[in-house]
């Protein structure tokens, strides 16, 4: 059993880049896929899609081939969570990469958390 599953998946893709592989496989959560959609969307990874294997449902994460280094930090742990609101939240490495922040909205960028005036979990960094 994991404990901190966002954790686990960022490990994954972090191990998987600097291995220099295509892709790699986690297992499913709707949380790991909503935040690999707001990676997707600023194109930190190429895609990913829902595999089915055995009993159980993996996420397939296919790597953006002109990114040579992914940099992904957890902010908000299970034992010591972190909470934002629209004001707190900061430019991730002089605007070049972003962050991501659980919200009563759903899993959303925080550029775009500021414009729709909501704050939440600050869960991760991308850069």
């Amino acid at each position: 059993m994991n404990t901190d599953p966002i954790a686990d998946l960022l490990t994954r893709m972090r191990n998987a880049v600097k291995a220099r592989q295509t892709k790699t496989v986690v297992p499913h959560s709707k949380m790991k896929e909503a935040v690999l959609q707001v990676i997707k969307k600023r194109k930190f990874i190429q895609d990913f899609k829902v595999v089915k294997n055995g009993n159980f449902n993996e996420i397939e994460i296919f790597f953006n081939p002109e990114i040579k280094e992914l940099s992904l930090k957890r902010i908000s742990k299970p034992g010591q969570r972190i909470y934002v609101s629209k004001g707190d939240i900061k430019s991730v490495h002089y605007g070049y990469g972003i962050a991501v922040v659980s919200t009563p909205r759903g899993v959303m960028e925080g550029r775009e958390a500021v414009k729709a005036g909501v704050g939440g979990e600050y869960l991760c960094d991308v850069w």
